[in-house]
């Protein structure tokens, strides 16, 4: 388990000028960065203990987080 939070400016840190802008000019790609940061911090809480959750949850979680980055990755990419 890691304890590493994996916000989108940790994993993107060349990109940070782009997402900011992508989050104030593109609604969906704020929605999509919103719900990766509430679902990155869900999941920190569970590897930290603070939050319980089974291990298929976690993994489940981890997954949707994955896809989400995957869409965000493809328009950061589009973007520049």
């Amino acid at each position: 388990m890691t304890h590493v939070p994996h916000g989108l400016h940790e994993e993107f840190p060349s990109s940070a000028a782009a997402i900011s802008s992508l989050k104030i000019k593109d609604a969906h790609f704020a929605r999509l960065a919103e719900t990766y940061e509430t679902l990155n911090r869900e999941i920190h809480r569970i590897e930290a203990d603070v939050a319980p959750a089974s291990d298929e949850a976690l993994e489940g979680l981890k997954k949707k987080r994955l896809k989400l980055k995957d869409e965000i990755a493809a328009m950061l990419r589009t973007a520049a």
